[in-house]
């Protein structure tokens, strides 16, 4: 049974009436703005996702401890010797995995409906995937520090020294903010975690172990060193560690830049037309 509410108890306060009564709503926040605040989204995700720390803190740690006492002796005739080899590679492997992280949150959060709420929101449209790649960098920055730090601790010495760990820190971001279009746009096209990270190893294990982040290729058979001489992660090692040795050229940071550039000009609108498809 319904209840006749007397007219003196439907007025609504003043202050009230006079808020809900604007005729203009308020101006967006704007492209930039929109990106940065889905930026610092993903830095807090973090807090709720600490297996994403540990890998970010702990597997930079492990491979360039367990790489130099391992194959230090043999490859290089002592850990220290191979360590300044293998440190500049050791960053650029570092940096290629932890975008794949970038995919696999990103397909958490679809699944569970968090970027449907996304794209009913008045916002620049893309911010919610931009964003999270650009957060990302920060992720991709903290472990580089922390490669650099463990290296520092095993006597590794950059001729270039702080310039040259700046520089080749900032070149790896944009390598790696680059190459993580193709994981954003894998992971809005299938509907699970785990297929992104099967799909990812699946090509990111054969580009880092097929190039020269650890040995030289000219000991590789020939048809191997094709492959590596062909390969992207080949250019970013070898103009990451001319930038530690202060033998970089600028051939070399263009061809470590060229894939990333040409994978977000293909893969960025591919990642937006499925993030915009009806699921």
């Amino acid at each position: 049974m319904s209840t006749v509410v007397p007219n003196a108890q439907r007025q609504v306060d003043p202050v009230l009436h006079a808020a809900l009564s604007q005729r203009h709503a308020p101006e967006p926040a704007g492209p930039v703005t929109d990106t940065l605040t889905f930026a610092w989204r993903a830095l807090l995700k973090a807090k709720h996702m600490p297996e994403q720390v540990f890998d970010v803190l702990v597997t930079p740690i492990m491979f360039t401890v367990l790489f130099t006492f391992m194959f230090g002796g043999a490859l290089a005739g002592s850990p220290a010797a191979y360590l300044q080899f293998l440190l500049p590679g050791i960053l650029v492997q570092t940096v290629t995995f932890t975008t794949v992280y970038t995919g696999f949150t990103l397909n958490t959060d679809i699944s569970r409906g968090v970027y449907d709420r996304f794209k009913s929101m008045p916002i620049w449209q893309p911010a919610p995937v931009v964003g999270a790649m650009a957060g990302d960098t920060i992720r991709y920055t903290i472990s580089s520090v922390i490669v650099v730090l463990i290296g520092l601790l095993l006597g590794y010495r950059p001729a270039t020294g702080l310039p040259g760990v700046v520089a080749s820190i900032l070149l790896l971001n944009v390598f790696a903010f680059g190459i993580g279009w193709i994981f954003t746009a894998v992971a809005l096209w299938v509907k699970s975690p785990s297929t992104v990270l099967t799909l990812s190893w699946l090509v990111i294990m054969p580009l880092t172990f097929a190039s020269n982040i650890y040995v030289d290729p000219a000991t590789m058979p020939g048809w191997l060193q094709t492959f590596v001489a062909f390969n992207p992660v080949t250019h970013i090692v070898t103009a990451t560690r001319g930038l530690l040795d202060g033998a970089v050229t600028a051939p070399e940071i263009g061809l470590s830049l060229l894939t990333p550039a040409i994978v977000t000009v293909l893969c960025a609108p591919i990642a937006m037309r499925l993030y915009r498809r009806e699921r």
